[in-house]
């Protein structure tokens, strides 16, 4: 790890708590959970307080990478962006005290879970329909060619994405399989799109379930954009059902964490996803 990556994290690190420290930007944070992709005028009549203090609020959570924003037409969408707050859990919490945390935190959450369920039930949240879109933003200290290479060479995915290696001819229209030497193929699909180094969109259909597998096709797009030294990646996954099981886009934060490790390090990334499927049995 370099001098300049550990200032740059460091820093990181200060916007992120100082974002969090705010009782309302974290009430932000908890609506965008709760329904991902709110416009300014949906956060705002959420919130006891002026469009303007809304939008400082707002700026404050996306200069620390908390949301990220995109257009559609007229409106500016806001998403939740999870993937810092998985930084700094992978910088805290070791891979031995992961599986404690996690029992730990299930309980608290089903502790709470039945007078939310009850909140809901009485109509004081009108919404309850799950995200069709999730938008994921990190910054990597790499060039787009650099990116562009480790998203679509195999050897180089495995490392950061579960032990899957992905195969294709990245070809506009061709097909593409993600796969791993103990788990089979986990999904596939179609290259939508391909413009290396910068764009590319594919189809996404997960089969490592028989739960996953009947949500059918959705899409994820990646999105690279030089910035100085660094490359800001975006990654969309959308066209997904409403309430879609979350299996589908709950990993992309250890994914892009272990991306940015890897590109910036030469390391690889610990994370509950690969300890899941180092443990699973050989596929048949």
């Amino acid at each position: 790890m370099t001098c300049d990556y550990i200032v740059t994290y460091d820093g990181l690190v200060d916007a992120i708590f100082k974002a969090l420290a705010d009782p309302t930007r974290r009430d932000l944070l908890d609506e965008l959970f709760e329904r991902d992709g709110q416009t300014l005028g949906e956060l705002e009549q959420r919130l006891p307080m002026t469009r303007f203090g809304v939008m400082k609020h707002l700026k404050v959570l996306e200069e620390a990478g908390l949301l990220t924003t995109k257009r559609r037409g007229r409106e500016k969408l806001h998403f939740l962006n999870p993937v810092p707050i998985r930084l700094l859990h992978d910088r805290w919490v070791s891979k031995y005290a992961e599986p404690w945390t996690a029992v730990l935190s299930g309980i608290k959450q089903r502790i709470e879970e039945e007078p939310q369920m009850e909140a809901k039930s009485s109509g004081k949240r009108p919404w309850t329909a799950g995200p069709t879109e999730k938008v994921f933003e990190i910054y990597i200290r790499t060039t787009p060619e650099r990116l562009w290479e480790a998203i679509t060479d195999g050897s180089s995915r495995r490392r950061y994405s579960f032990g899957a290696d992905v195969k294709s001819d990245w070809k506009p229209g061709s097909h593409y399989e993600l796969g791993h030497p103990r788990g089979g193929i986990l999904a596939e699909g179609e290259n939508l799109e391909v413009e290396p180094p910068l764009r590319l969109v594919q189809s996404f259909t997960a089969v490592w379930s028989e739960e996953v597998e009947r949500e059918g096709a959705s899409r994820v797009t990646w999105e690279i954009e030089p910035v100085g030294d660094s490359c800001r990646l975006t990654v969309t996954h959308d066209q997904l059902h409403e309430d879609a099981n979350s299996e589908l886009y709950g990993g992309w934060p250890m994914i892009l964490s272990g991306l940015k490790t890897l590109l910036e390090t030469g390391e690889d990334l610990t994370t509950p996803g690969s300890l899941l499927y180092a443990q699973a049995p050989d596929a048949a």
